[in-house]
This record gives C-alpha cells, structure tokens and sequence, in this order.
C-alpha cells in the first residue's frame, strides 16, 4: 500500500467522481493494491488420535474443466469430497456443477475434515455460520501451501441451518470465489426434524452467482481497479452452476434454501406474478413463525429458507423467479461507468420454474417453526457502548473502524470477553483514514461510537459519493438484528429495498445500506481466539475491510 499512501487526503478528496474511477483503471494502482501486508502462516494442523470422529471426510482443492455454457469447458477450481467414515447422506453431488458437493451434518456430530490443497497457490476453507474454535475457522493464518493437508475437527454446535464452506486466503478469497471454490453446508437437528419440512427432491439449495465469459466460455475476472471499488459484476446469472437454470416442480408445497454466492452483486428476489415470498428461515436458522414478504433482498454471504407452494398451479405453468429494480446501493459514479448488460439494481430473471406434475400429495405450511434465545439489551456487557463497526471507502482502500486489514493489529475496542454478550452498532463513518489509531476519533471511551463524520447518502461531499451497501459478516456465533436506523428517510433507493429484509431471524451477515445504522447483539461464547469481520463483498475483503476481534 505505500505507492497508494502517498495519494495525500487533500489531492484524493479533489477528485471528481469520474476522475476516481478513471484513476482505479490504471494498472499502476492495481498493483499496488495486490502487493498489502503478507499474512504469516501457522504449520498445517494435523490429526488428533484424541478426537474421535462420527463424519470423516477428505475434501479437495483442484482445478477443473466443467461445462457451463454451450462449447467449450470453461476452466474453474472445484471442492470435491470423499465420505472416509459416517452416514452416507453426508454429502451430495450436483451433477454438472463446478459448486462443491453439499454436505450435510446432524447438531451434536463430531467432524473431522482434511482439506487436500490441489491448487497452485495457497488456500484455506471457512466455514461460514458455523460455530467452531478459532484454530478450525478458517482464518488466513492457517493457510496450505500446494500439496498440503489441514485437518480440521469440531463438534457441530450449531441449531439446524444453511451455511457456507468456501475460502479464506489472504488477499485472494475472492478470486477463489469466483473462479468456483463455493458450497452448502446444511445442519439438521431434532426441532426442525419435527416439523416434517419438505425433505429429499422437494428441498433444494438454489446458489445464485454472477458470472463474465469470453468468447471462450473461460471466466473474466478484475480487469481494472474499478471492479475492485465496487465489486465484480458479471453478466450472467448461474443458479447452481448452470445458466438459464429451470426448475422442474409437482404442484406441491417446496423448501427453496436460498444462498446469494456472488462476490458483489446484491439480489431483491421477487415471483414475477406478484406472488409473496413465504421465508421460514435467516443464516442462522428457522424463523419462529413464517413471514410473507412481497420481496427479499439478498446479499452476498446472506441465506434464505424460503417456503414455495406450487399447489393448484397447472401442468405447463411456469412462474419465474426475477431480481427486481432497486437503487442507492451503488454510487452514482459506479452505476455510470456501468456494469456491463446486467447492472446491478436492473430488472433481470433469476430462474425458472416450470410445473411438470400433477399431485395433490402436499404438506401444511407451520404456524410455529422454532424456538431460540433472543438477547435483551440489559443482558449485554455494553449497552450505554456499542462495539462500533465503521465503515468508510477512502485512499482508495476499504477500511473498517478507519484501519485497514493487518495480522497482529487488534484494537482496544476489538478485544471481546470470553462468554460476554455485545451490543454492537455497525455505520458508515466516511471520512476515516489509515492514520486513526486505536481510540482516536471516538467519543465515549472504550466502545464509545466513531467521531468521524458521517456523510448522508447521495452527498458529493467529501467521501459520500463512494458511499455503498456492504454486507457485514462476522464469524463465530450468529447475531440477532435489534434495529435499523436511516439518515434520510425521505431517501428514494433506500425505499426501493427497505420492505425486502428479514431481521426477526438470527443473522450472521447484514447488508447495511448507505445512511444506515444497524445495532446487532452478538455472543462470544465458548471459544478464544481470532475472528474474523469484514465485508462480504469479497472484493472489499480482500481491500483491507477486513478485521479481527480477539476473544480472551
């Protein structure tokens, strides 16, 4: 970062917005963003003769060719899975998908992994949702080499869920995303079991990603400094791995498991008939009871559990699911230097379905889903002190809390107690740099809030014009959403999403608009260590929003 760093505040803040984009085009500056702080590595853990594990399996990063579009295989890295020891329905291939099988596990389970690195360069697995050690996260520490092992083990802790394994590596998750390393990992336990949800061909994980080909059907990834600022942004839309993806339905009740697996893109998922989104579940779980929604908004990382009943519908019929218009989440900037034939925000079809079978064979939709512990704010460690999450776009980096990623940097106000329950309040806080260190710039001590100015939405001043949506993940145990606050209420692109969130669920990724506050309340329990927060747009993660809490 010191070419970048040598950009000083005055010069960038009088760049237009146009001028900053054409400035991220240049290669000069793409270089020195791929040449940040290097991440030390810890030796590849290996087995331990103490641990004795139910579900064993060895799992794979390789290169691969799969057919994606008519012609020739494109190019891609793949997860593929070996069952070493456990229930054969462990895990599941999607026939003629680069995706990486879907594993599922059963709460209370002790799993053992060994990831096999079958890349040319280095690589680790998180699991995104689950609730696991430090040591089995996935953090970039315990990246391997090409041809090594990394054995992970760890008793699943977590309630029945849809999750995400993909990588973590320095610097390089998202291109690893992108280029296919991605799967499901679906958790079931006794409480949902109970509930006879539709199960076997009537559950389906539908993991929807953007994608950009040559005319060689290989994939396109990063050309300029541009599609690091706002994300990448394809012009396809794969479902499962596949183009133009078609769904087969009887005329019965399904379980759609939703997953937005896109490094960038956001989704506001909509039936094109007008029909309402039925959810029963978040990231985290089950609902309590379903909520109907004319619309859901999906960002990257973020999962849905989606009720759809087909019932009564005739044989021939289709009904198509679309990403519906939406603005504010892109600087006008980014939305004019365009995003190809897809932008972000347009109107565009995600998949379809088509009724192939007549059946009157359907079960009931619950009243009640589940149960789970909702945290008051007079149960937190903090409540008069939220753990602020700032976020700002400045010097051409992302930074969170005014820092940009670095190993062995953690705060005053990122070190967490063991088994403590935080209030935390995630903003945008446009107008921080790399030099405020820890404490500068906050009011009320330890964790007081951020006091650098914050930009409403839309503004040109200062560093409002970059202001974008990102979606925050935190790892480790999920959180519960306890309110959304906005700027400007009268905001027009706010509005256009505002009805498509679904917070009453437990949530381990939240999408926080431009003006928007989001208070969560997060548990720290069990584990010490390193844990990671960052966005989710991939691309910022690997720009330095990224972050540590260190549990102690």
């Amino acid at each position: 970062m010191t070419t970048l760093n040598k950009l000083s505040r005055r010069h960038f803040l009088s760049y237009s917005s146009l001028g900053i984009l054409a400035l991220a085009s240049t290669p000069q500056l793409l270089q020195a963003m791929e040449g940040m702080q290097a991440m030390p590595k810890l030796p590849p853990r290996k087995a331990s003769p103490q641990f004795k594990a139910d579900v064993e399996l060895a799992l794979y990063c390789q290169p691969a060719a799969v057919p994606i579009l008519t012609g020739q295989a494109t190019a891609v890295m793949q997860y593929t899975a070996k069952l070493l020891n456990g229930p054969k329905e462990t895990l599941t291939t999607i026939a003629g998908s680069y995706l990486g099988p879907i594993i599922r596990l059963q709460q209370g389970q002790k799993v053992r992994i060994h990831l096999h690195n079958g890349l040319n360069e280095s690589t680790v697995t998180h699991w995104h949702g689950l609730h696991v050690p430090s040591e089995m996260d996935g953090h970039p520490l315990y990246a391997i080499d090409p041809g090594q092992v990394l054995v992970y083990e760890f008793e699943v802790l977590n309630r029945a869920g849809m999750n995400i394994y993909h990588p973590h590596p320095h610097e390089t998750t998202a291109k690893q995303v992108y280029q296919g390393l991605a799967g499901a990992l679906l958790v079931n336990d006794a409480e949902e079991a109970a509930l006879e949800l539709p199960s076997g061909e009537y559950e389906i994980p539908l993991v929807i990603q953007d994608r950009l080909f040559d005319s060689q059907n290989q994939l396109v990834y990063v050309r300029n400094m541009h599609d690091r600022m706002f994300g990448f942004y394809g012009d396809r839309i794969l479902v499962n791995g596949r183009a133009d993806f078609q769904l087969n339905v009887a005329s019965r009740a399904y379980r759609l498991r939703f997953m937005n697996g896109s490094t960038a893109r956001i989704y506001k998922l909509a039936w094109d008939d007008g029909t309402p989104i039925t959810v029963i579940g978040t990231d985290g779980g089950l609902l309590e009871t379903p909520e109907t929604k004319p619309y859901v908004m999906l960002a990257p990382g973020e999962r849905l559990d989606v009720w759809a009943d087909f019932s009564g519908r005739p044989i021939g019929s289709q009904l198509v699911m679309r990403s519906l218009p939406f603005s504010g989440a892109l600087p006008h900037g980014g939305m004019m230097m365009g995003r190809g034939n897809l932008p972000m925000g347009s109107d565009y079809p995600i998949f379809t379905v088509q009724v192939t079978q007549k059946t009157s064979d359907s079960p009931k939709l619950p009243t009640r889903l589940s149960s789970f512990k909702h945290y008051k704010l007079s149960e937190t460690s903090n409540p008069e002190q939220p753990v602020p999450i700032g976020i700002s776009e400045g010097h051409m980096s992302m930074l969170l809390n005014g820092q940009a990623y670095a190993y062995n940097d953690v705060q005053e106000m990122e070190r967490i107690k063991l088994n403590s329950i935080q209030l935390m309040e995630i903003f945008h806080a446009h107008g921080g740099g790399h030099g405020m260190s820890s404490g500068e710039g906050m009011g009320g001590g330890r964790h007081g809030r951020m006091g650098m100015g914050r930009m409403r939405h839309g503004s040109m001043g200062g560093m409002g014009m970059m202001a974008m949506a990102h979606p925050i993940h935190l790892h480790g145990q999920p959180f519960q959403i306890i309110s959304r606050s906005i700027s400007d209420n009268t905001d027009e692109g706010y509005a256009s999403v505002r009805e498509g969130f679904v917070d009453s669920g437990l949530k381990d990724t939240v999408l926080v608009m431009p003006g928007e506050t989001v208070r969560i309340i997060k548990p720290f329990q069990d584990f010490k260590g390193l844990f990671m927060y960052h966005c989710h747009n991939l691309e910022h993660e690997d720009m330095g929003m990224m972050r540590d809490f260190l549990v102690e």
